[in-house]
């Protein structure tokens, strides 16, 4: 059965052995093992938002809350994260910046699409954009490797794929019905 005590008690174990992701992938995949089980911890999903689990300056634990067909355009953390999908789909596209471009722009460079149980590792240095393609809410545990809601960080003009500051307050706005 998944605890949520537990789960948090692990990531921080394991970030305080290995400051990378892969300690806690381990952990996020051990949890997604039980979808259900994440889903009785956290609580069915009843509207869309971004709930802090744990925060601390060396990790983050967000449970995100997708409303049907929400996307959130082009952006990084700056820190590496790890996603474990517990009920829905996410669909993710990567990007990276185009060499000496000025304004920053960026292309698509791949595509992933995460549905119930499935687990996916981002580096510190991933670009992506996120998608809930269904008609129903999603929900996901993101862990990161900072202080998430205080990192400095970029996002990308949908339309012209240009960079800019990342605005969490935007951000948030989204998540709100």
């Amino acid at each position: 059965m998944f605890n949520l005590e537990k789960f948090v008690e692990d990531c921080k174990s394991a970030v305080a052995q290995d400051p990378t992701h892969c300690g806690v992938t381990e952990v996020v995949k051990r949890a997604m093992r039980d979808p259900s089980a994440v889903t009785t911890a956290v609580g069915e999903p009843t509207k869309s938002g971004i709930s802090p689990i744990y925060s601390s300056p060396n990790l983050t634990i967000v449970n995100v809350i997708w409303k049907p067909s929400m996307t959130i355009q082009p952006h990084n953390h700056e820190m590496w994260a790890v996603i474990g999908i517990y009920g829905g789909r996410e669909d993710n596209i990567y990007w990276r910046r185009i060499k000496d471009d000025p304004d920053g722009h960026i292309e698509a460079a791949g595509a992933q699409a995460l549905c119930t149980g499935d687990v996916a590792p981002l580096g510190k240095d991933i670009i992506h954009s996120v998608t809930n393609p269904i008609p129903k809410l999603t929900g996901a545990i993101h862990v990161y490797g900072g202080d998430f809601f205080e990192a400095e960080r970029s996002e990308w003009d949908a339309e012209h794929l240009t960079e800019k500051p990342y605005d969490m307050a935007a951000v948030k706005a989204l998540f709100s019905d």
